[in-house]
């Protein structure tokens, strides 16, 4: 059995799946994919819990394939968190150098970081991440580490990710019903992210778009920090409504279809062709064209996207992803999804594949495992932060009191 304090676990409490993954953290301090447990999520929706009970129970399964796969016990968590309430923005904190010698020091430092997370949040909100970007000193730009230099005024840039308490804490609440400590919380784009983009990658700039059963979760990153993140309350789950409706179907069966003959565009050689469900319990046999099945999908996930990119543009980001579009998630799966997306952003897109992770290669070559195993990787990165004793609000985001508290 290894070593306790060297296994990491990501946990996503996804809409359609809950997923485990457990790693091993090497002497170089790379991640190694030990494990992982999945159970079908009954009490979430929309990446949100609806029932504790149900999700507790899928989360106890989920924990303890991994544990058995792994030969570990499992006794805390990274916990990913999502929703629509889930809102990330860019804030500025401004700080005066008051020291006689003008010299940035680690404590001026920390003044100006505490500055920009001093958002006007709504009362009911707290903080998942306070993510640095990059330091001015005196309108001096890109600047990385200010301390030792000199100066009259500090300035910092962070993006901030935030969501309602109470919704969040509810799936604290469900881990640590289970006797499992929630060692820190991460967005699940934030982790994501983490799991595929390369250092180069993040410093020529990309987006990666998770799409999940729920939700869709996406996230910018250029000159190697994070520059803007969002969610749309629209997912996998919503393709398969669609079909029902529009081919006048069940929902199971509509996932089944969109499962086995579902495109992002409409195939040469679909249309006229017609796709016969058999008779079920309760069901008659039934023909649908496969030419509107496929229409149907391409519609809803090219709205996915371009609500996306129209966000981007609000925001000015396309033009800084100059490595492209990464997509991973359940939706990543759906045939031609890449060059729907390469074709909407007009850049170039691919599923996403992990990087600089090794371990279990069923694990790290499935896109809908990249929120979980990019948890695991925000855990490793925490656990040696706190080890060489540098400060846990750094690069990758910061826990707020709330989740200290529990």
């Amino acid at each position: 059995m290894f070593d306790q304090p060297s296994i990491i676990v990501g946990l996503e409490t996804g809409t359609s799946k809950v997923c485990a993954v457990a790693g091993e953290v090497g002497d170089g301090g790379a991640l190694n994919i030990i494990g992982i447990g999945q159970a079908k999520s009954r009490g979430v929706r929309k990446g949100e819990i609806t029932d504790a009970e149900l999700a507790g129970e899928d989360i106890r399964n989920a924990i303890a394939e991994a544990e058995q796969m792994a030969d570990v016990e499992i006794r805390s968590v990274y916990l990913g968190v999502t929703g629509g309430h889930v809102r990330g923005f860019n804030n500025r904190g401004v700080h005066p150098v008051v020291s006689a010698d003008r010299e940035i020091s680690e404590e001026d430092v920390q003044d100006v970081i505490k500055n920009a997370k001093a958002v006007n949040l709504p009362a009911e909100n707290n903080v998942i991440h306070s993510i640095r970007q990059a330091f001015q000193v005196d309108g001096q730009s890109g600047i990385l580490n200010p301390i030792g230099m000199l100066g009259a005024r500090i300035e910092v840039d962070v993006h901030v990710v935030h969501g309602i308490n109470n919704r969040l804490q509810n799936a604290i609440r469900a881990v640590k019903g289970l006797q499992v400590e929630v060692e820190a919380v991460a967005f699940n784009g934030l982790a994501s992210a983490m799991a595929l983009l390369s250092s180069e990658q993040k410093e020529l700039g990309a987006l990666v778009v998770d799409i999940g059963a729920g939700t869709t979760e996406y996230v910018v990153y250029a000159g190697g920090v994070i520059k803007h993140s969002g969610v749309l309350a629209v997912g996998g789950d919503h393709i398969s409504n669609d079909l029902a409706i529009g081919l006048k179907v069940a929902l199971g069966r509509a996932e089944q279809m969109k499962l086995e003959n579902g495109s992002a565009s409409v195939e040469n050689g679909a249309k006229g062709q017609l796709l016969t469900l058999p008779s079920e319990v309760g069901f008659t046999e039934k023909t649908v064209s496969l030419e509107h099945l496929q229409r149907i999908m391409s519609l809803r996930v090219e709205e996915i996207f371009q609500l996306i990119a129209q966000a981007l543009v609000d925001e000015g980001m396309l033009d800084y992803l100059r490595a492209g579009v990464f997509i991973c998630g359940g939706g990543a799966r759906i045939k031609g999804i890449d060059k729907l997306a390469g074709r909407v952003f007009e850049m170039p897109a691919s599923v996403g594949r992990t990087s600089s992770i090794s371990g279990l290669k069923s694990a790290l070559d499935q896109p809908e495992f990249a929120t979980a195993i990019g948890l695991a990787r925000f855990g490793s990165l925490q656990q040696k932060r706190k080890q060489s004793g540098s400060i846990a609000k750094g690069l990758y985001g910061v826990v707020g009191q709330f989740f200290r508290r529990g």
